[in-house]
């Protein structure tokens, strides 16, 4: 007996909880129903490592003899909530500002999420791209491994180049392909 139903079925839900380190995470589904196993695998198919929890998300999903696993991310958005509090080293920019800032090519330096920052590097550029934590939880992103590869809108802040953005690489391809 195959372990899989070929059927798939489009989901709309909410991450629970994903952790890179073992691999994957929960998704529960708008509609209820068991959570949902999100694989690591699966969201690196999508072009990212990590998912903030409580991101909004679309997925295909099969159900299989050990309950129901996404099989496809068809959509990540932020937390509905990322945008309270914001940071207050964008608190003075103009939003429009921060909105139309070019997305950049860039790798991952290092980033530690216990500190809750770490860095990046745009290609081209010798200085380094402040990354907050906060930064990306808004962008729908946990966590960022050093090398990955990203694309960022990068603004002068007070501090000197920070990301305001933070998008997988094949995600922002994804995306200049529809505009």
């Amino acid at each position: 007996m195959s372990d899989t139903t070929h059927n798939t079925r489009r989901v709309h839900g909410q991450v629970k909880w994903f952790d890179p380190v073992k691999g994957f995470g929960f998704v529960i589904a708008d509609e209820g129903g068991p959570d949902i196993l999100l694989h690591a695998n699966v969201l690196r198919n999508f072009g990212q490592s990590s998912v903030a929890d409580r991101a909004v998300v679309e997925l295909d999903v099969q159900t299989t003899e050990r309950g129901v696993q996404a099989v496809e991310v068809v959509r990540i958005d932020p937390p509905q909530d990322a945008d309270a509090g914001g940071l207050a080293d964008f608190q003075e920019m103009d939003p429009e500002e921060l909105r139309n800032a070019p997305l950049l090519p860039a790798r991952v330096k290092w980033f530690d999420k216990g500190k809750g920052f770490g860095f990046a590097n745009t290609f081209g550029e010798e200085e380094d791209v402040f990354v907050h934590v906060e930064v990306l939880r808004r962008s729908g992103l946990a966590d960022l491994q050093p090398g990955e590869a990203l694309a960022i809108r990068v603004v002068d802040g007070k501090r000197g180049r920070m990301a305001a953005e933070v998008c997988g690489w094949e995600m922002a391809i994804k995306q200049s392909k529809v505009s």
